[in-house]
């Protein structure tokens, strides 16, 4: 009885076939280990940038809030000189604080667009893929950071235009970019964690507007933290955004800042954010 001929080995065929046509008869190697999830988190990242290119609506309507925070409430208070900052121009002193709002502000609700994923099966689809969850968190918490950096560009701009004196030094102002992301990817994470409790964007909705305002003004944003009572002083320590607006004003206007803590505070409430945003999404998917 003859043998019965052995296949012809994928290299034999990729060498036979020349290096030009090799990837066409042999695929290439699947990432695995460690690179899998860096590959994953920027894929996601850029899935849900791809949402920008068709509405830019968003960014629009967001930067009107943050610009009547300025004219109005900074301007004002510049003139009454009712809050010491340390000899700065309260509208300087201001405005890294609604450049922290704001961020916080789109990230804050990000929780709702999980939600609608779920209602629509798109996040079903995505959990049965060999995506991780993290990566999975972690791609759309950063997407939420890249939004957050361009509405802040916007109130640089308008800051800027409005006489703030701050820095032009190219390090610096990616130190902003890096405090605006981690900042807005804990918010965001922290959205996703509330939906995955939740369930519900009408649930949602009401913890997201009731958390907002406490966690803007129970921080240095507005006013310095020696002014509070001791009980807020205590909150505003706990408060992340008090570590982004420290940095955003250390960064920016040059104010004394601890910029390793800060940095610190924030990078760690990411992780924390993305490790709990990810237990829960399969909860979230039920």
């Amino acid at each position: 009885m003859s043998a019965v001929p052995a296949a012809p080995r994928a290299a034999s065929a990729e060498a036979a076939a020349g290096p030009e046509f090799g990837l066409l008869l042999v695929p290439p190697r699947a990432r695995t280990g460690w690179r899998v999830v860096p590959a994953r988190v920027v894929a996601m990242c850029a899935v849900e940038l791809q949402k920008l290119r068709h509405d830019r609506t968003e960014l629009y309507t967001r930067a009107v809030q943050p610009a009547l925070w300025l004219l109005i409430f900074g301007e004002t208070f510049t003139r009454l000189k009712a809050i010491p900052t340390g000899g700065i121009p309260y509208l300087d002193y201001l405005a890294p604080g609604i450049i922290a709002q704001s961020a916080m502000f789109v990230a804050i609700f990000y929780g709702i667009m999980i939600i609608w994923e779920r209602d629509a099966g798109v996040l079903t689809k995505l959990l049965v893929t060999p995506t991780p969850r993290a990566a999975l968190v972690t791609g759309k918490a950063f997407a939420a950071g890249v939004k957050a950096v361009v509405q802040a560009a916007v109130v640089v701009v308008l800051a800027a235009l409005l006489g703030v004196g701050m820095t032009a030094n190219p390090l610096r102002l990616a130190g902003v970019a890096v405090a605006v992301i981690l900042g807005s990817a804990f918010f965001s994470c922290l959205s996703m964690t509330i939906a995955g409790i939740v369930l519900t964007r009408d649930r949602l909705m009401g913890i997201g507007q009731a958390i907002t305002m406490p966690l803007f003004f129970g921080s240095n944003a507005l006013y310095p933290v020696d002014l509070m009572p001791g009980w807020l002083q205590a909150v505003s320590r706990a408060n992340p955004l008090s570590y982004q607006v420290d940095a955003l004003r250390g960064l920016l206007i040059g104010t004394p800042s601890h910029l390793a803590l800060d940095f610190g505070v924030l990078a760690l409430a990411t992780v924390v954010g993305i490790t709990a945003a990810s237990g829960l999404l399969g909860r979230l998917a039920r």
